[in-house]
């Protein structure tokens, strides 16, 4: 008789991507699995400047769009938790209060992500003792709230 195995997905922007329900799909192909999903409260743009807590209410629709789509996969989601800002120190909150066996960072490409430029899945291999995996994905805008927010925030950095 197989275990379940229980895995903490991180993801921001690509919390809905279908890169990322695609790569839970092959997992929980694999073996019976349970995922929770970690959505850091990441504040974009210069919110963090006035608030640290700017990016909860994006973090909170993006986490329950999330939570819709990988429902709707199939797939079981245990739990869905908005967490600290910084997404390093998130992910060491949830995971000195539950028990995982592994952890997925789903991030955007390489030369857009921060995450990667921070070194964040690299960063978490060496602080826990848990296998660490890296999906790559892009962002799905399906929140109208966030997609508005996300188009004017681009049209006003494009010089």
């Amino acid at each position: 008789m197989s275990t379940q195995q229980r895995v903490l997905v991180v993801a921001d922007k690509t919390a809905d991507s279908p890169d990322l329900i695609a790569a839970l799909r092959r997992q929980a192909e694999r073996s019976s699995t349970s995922f929770t999903l970690l959505v850091p409260a990441v504040p974009h743009g210069l919110a963090w400047a006035a608030d640290m807590k700017a990016g909860w209410g994006d973090a909170v629709a993006r986490a329950e769009c999330a939570a819709t789509r990988i429902r709707r996969a199939g797939l079981d989601l245990e739990e869905t938790i908005v967490g600290d800002p910084d997404p390093f120190a998130a992910v060491g909150d949830v995971l000195h209060a539950r028990r995982f066996d592994e952890v997925i960072v789903s991030v955007l490409p390489h030369g857009i992500s921060k995450w990667l430029a921070l070194g964040l899945p690299a960063r978490l291999r060496r602080t826990h003792d848990l296998p660490v995996h890296q999906v790559t994905a892009h962002p799905q805008f399906s929140h109208p709230r966030l997609h508005h927010r996300r188009s004017r925030r681009s049209a006003v950095q494009v010089r």
